[in-house]
């Protein structure tokens, strides 16, 4: 039983990275479309557009994991049973549950790669991706640091050190200096808000002016600031929620309660985070409940296109789910598990009717 454990997860695994390659591909050449109308601004050019579609692989690759399973582990077991191998495994005394959980075993290896994806190489990755396309298409100069994102101005140099979901920014500094490169002021505000134009609504500030013979301070509640700064270039400091860890998703969430704002999509993005990666189990669970244990060819590929079908339906329907349960104000949880609990529950009742045949 363990050589044919090794060899079924052999092949369903082969399978399944060649998919996932395959759907990778296909979405690089998508992006690739869709961000050439942009090559030439500044100093996007072929290269660093490439370098910025690349980045966004890890992140193509978590979202497509679960139906990479489904597709890759149907591709197998149809092989296998096009060829006999899979009837020759049932008729030599392995039972149908004991097939289900190699299976089962499969899901959860991919499980895992999409945990590590998910929590480590596509958060990283999508940051780095927008800081590499602001860079290019922005003639400011502006980096990430841990105090947040430092802008270039003219003679300002700006730090921004978080920007919320509506846009808000908090901890702002401003620093001014003259035509030698001397510090002139130095400004701080608590907020700003953008207001449209180019201008920003910032409040809290506390402006200290420096001069040859005397530094004063002056403070106003309000403040109007004009700058060719726009929220769009600050969009590297806010990581949309689907994009983030766990570990993130809890401190924000807990960061937005004590501020009082909304938590919907963070939560939902939160339950998405865990829940997500069980779906290449339910994935596996689906494909094997499709592979008809007899040698049909008519079937085997009837059954590879349904079950095609399926998984392109869970991929859209995921989505779909998390945006209604925004819009509606459903429950987050069963906003963000209900396509994948529902996917699961499917494969068992299918394999089981399969056993009872």
């Amino acid at each position: 039983m363990r050589l044919i454990n090794r060899y079924l997860i052999g092949s369903l695994s082969s399978s399944t990275f060649f998919t996932l390659a395959a759907l990778i591909g296909l979405f690089g050449f998508f992006d690739v479309v869709a961000e050439l109308p942009r090559l030439g601004q500044g100093s996007y050019t072929l290269p660093v557009m490439l370098r910025y579609v690349a980045y966004l692989i890890p992140g193509h690759a978590y979202e497509l994991m679960p139906l990479a399973v489904l597709i890759g582990g149907m591709v197998a077991m149809t092989q296998l049973a096009s060829n006999s191998e899979y009837t020759v495994i049932r008729t030599s005394g392995v039972s149908l549950p004991q097939v289900a959980a190699v299976l089962a075993q499969f899901g959860l290896l991919f499980a895992l790669l999409t945990v590590v994806l998910g929590e480590f190489v596509a958060p990283y990755a999508e940051q780095e991706a927008s800081r590499i396309k602001l860079a290019a298409t922005r003639s400011m100069v502006a980096r990430e640091f841990r105090s947040g994102i430092w802008v270039k101005d003219d003679k300002h140099f700006i730090n921004v050190r978080e920007m919320l979901p509506d846009t808000t920014l908090r901890g702002v500094r401003i620093y001014t200096y003259d035509d030698a490169y001397q510090l002139t002021q130095t400004r701080y505000a608590d907020q700003g808000r953008y207001l449209g134009g180019g201008q920003w609504q910032l409040s809290g500030v506390s402006d200290t002016n420096i001069s040859e013979n005397r530094v004063t301070v002056a403070h106003h509640a309000e403040l109007t600031w004009k700058s060719v700064i726009e929220p769009d270039i600050l969009d590297v400091l806010l990581v949309v929620p689907e994009q983030m860890s766990v570990a993130n998703l809890v401190t924000y969430i807990e960061h937005l309660s004590n501020n009082k704002q909304q938590t919907q999509r963070y939560d939902i993005a939160l339950w998405s985070k865990l829940f997500y990666p069980l779906a290449c189990v339910s994935m596996a669970l689906v494909a094997l409940a499709f592979t008809p244990r007899q040698r049909r060819h008519g079937q085997l590929g009837l059954q590879l296109f349904i079950g095609i079908c399926l998984g392109v339906a869970f991929h859209f329907t995921n989505r779909l789910f998390s945006h209604l349960g925004l819009l509606y104000g459903w429950n987050a949880a069963l906003s963000a598990t209900l396509p994948t609990l529902l996917f699961l529950a499917a494969g068992v009742a299918l394999i089981r009717k399969q056993e009872k045949r």
